[in-house]
């Protein structure tokens, strides 16, 4: 769902945020035009962004409970470490315009994205970090090849 600015309005006399409040970014503010960023996967070429309020509404960029957000945290991380080309799922290829939003706004390097169909296993799960999912390296231990792998996640052949 996407958030409908009820707290916008709220004073916070305060510099902290209250308990269990968030910290938010008014996209309706931030973005100023259309933004543009390199995407090679899903959709190639420029991508253009235009109005973020009606597709996502505003952002959390920190919580209480739980400090930065991953989009805050990714651009930051990125951007000093220099990345140039970022490598997702196609899951996340909705965030991306959140992160170029935030990229702008911190005057911070916007990387190239490409975005790839999901992984997944043999039931139809994707295959992630955040479940526990198996990594190639215990695929190759079980005696996967690099073919059977190219294989599981749709790859064609590297053979001629």
């Amino acid at each position: 769902p996407i958030y409908p600015g009820t707290c916008r309005t709220v004073p916070h006399p305060d510099a902290e945020m209250p308990k269990s409040h968030s910290l938010r970014l008014n996209v309706n503010l931030a973005q100023q035009g259309s933004l543009k960023y390199i995407e090679s996967g899903f959709g190639t070429g420029y991508i253009t962004i235009t109005d973020l309020s009606e597709k996502i509404g505003d952002v959390v960029l920190a919580r209480t409970n739980m400090g930065t957000s991953y989009h805050l945290s990714v651009v930051l991380d990125d951007a000093a470490m220099g990345v140039t080309d970022v490598v997702r799922g196609a899951d996340l290829a909705e965030a991306t315009m959140i992160h170029v939003l935030l990229q702008n706004l911190l005057g911070l390097p916007t990387p190239r994205y490409h975005h790839h169909r999901l992984i997944r296993d043999d039931a139809g799960k994707r295959l992630a970090k955040r479940d526990d999912a198996r990594s190639l390296a215990k695929y190759r231990a079980g005696g996967a090849t690099p073919e059977d792998i190219r294989a599981m996640v749709g790859l064609p052949s590297a053979k001629p």
